[in-house]
């Protein structure tokens, strides 16, 4: 590679990880450590912050500075930065509308049209619901906070409020962000009570990285989603919800995704779900094009008809 390019790909690594080891970053670019070294040199030139650890350990970290840089970014996460971008410009986490719409507006000036497409493909081909009156709202610092603590393997304090319970002190090791409907949640390893645990995130507060790193442990399944979907199984909902519609079992599936279970039912399907609220299932129903009987409960069939009943008067 030329010196250029090879400044361009030792940028793009540097931006991926918290700390690289200097062997391994001179590896990765076929390059000598003297090499190594002067390439660093001419990024602080540029106005990058890059420390350097010595010794036969040593390595390099690009901190944070007193303004950000340009960032160096392939294709694929431009376009995942802008489609998330969008998302976020619907409103789930508190704060970030009015940012994300400013700086989507900046990304899409400098994106060629090739990579236009590819976001508005995206776009168009991702089913979601977005934020609706009564989702759990949270303040995005603790979503950033939450993610760099998942990204650098650093251990977490923070202020937990459970389920109809007091307000606890926890210490956690963070794996992983899972995004389910409404709510955020996240994986992580409780140290005092020495097992896995799920947190929401709109139940967090005060998280603070207490700079201390550890080894990430070997999560049960390997799978952070599924890990979540089943410790929301277990717990108990306010309404059970069974629903016959006349509809293809996998046409409904697509619909509903992994928020329900749809099994067939001669011609048509029933749909069971179990949720706190009934707002996610009425959606579902009204955008489902079918006909349908609530079975139960009977809270749910009410709540169809005051909405079938608004929506007739609008008409």
């Amino acid at each position: 590679m030329s010196t250029s390019e090879r400044m361009l790909r030792l940028l793009s690594l540097l931006q991926t990880h918290r700390y690289w080891p200097g062997p391994e970053l001179s590896e990765r670019l076929e390059v000598s450590d003297r090499t190594l070294r002067r390439d660093v040199d001419r990024l602080r030139e540029l106005g990058y912050t890059v420390d350097a650890v010595r010794g036969a350990a040593g390595g390099y970290q690009l901190r944070a500075g007193g303004s950000l840089p340009p960032l160096l970014l392939e294709d694929e996460e431009a376009v995942a930065v802008a489609v998330g971008l969008r998302t976020a410009a619907a409103g789930a986490v508190a704060g970030m509308d009015d940012w994300s719409v400013q700086a989507l507006s900046k990304v899409l000036s400098l994106m060629p049209p090739r990579l236009r497409r590819q976001m508005d493909a995206v776009a168009s081909q991702t089913d979601s619901p977005g934020p609706w009156e009564g989702a759990p709202v949270f303040d995005a610092a603790v979503l950033t906070t939450l993610a760099q603590a998942c990204r650098d393997s650093e251990m977490l304090r923070f202020d937990y409020a459970a389920r109809e319970a007091e307000v606890t002190h926890r210490r956690v090791e963070p794996l992983r962000l899972v995004s389910i409907g409404r709510r955020w949640y996240l994986v992580a390893w409780d140290r005092d009570r020495m097992d896995w645990r799920s947190f929401r995130l709109d139940r967090i507060s005060d998280p603070e990285p207490t700079g201390q790193r550890f080894r990430p442990r070997d999560l049960p399944g390997g799978d952070a989603l599924a890990f979540v979907q089943q410790g929301i199984r277990r717990m108990p909902q306010r309404h059970a919800v069974r629903v016959r519609l006349a509809m293809t079992a996998d046409d409904l599936a697509a619909r509903v995704g992994r928020w329900g279970t749809v099994t067939p039912d001669g011609e048509g399907c029933v749909l069971e779900m179990n949720v706190d609220d009934l707002d996610w299932p009425v959606m579902v129903l009204a955008g489902s094009g079918a006909d349908f009987v609530v079975e139960s409960p009977p809270e749910l069939a009410e709540k169809v008809a005051e909405v079938g009943a608004r929506f007739s008067r609008a008409g």
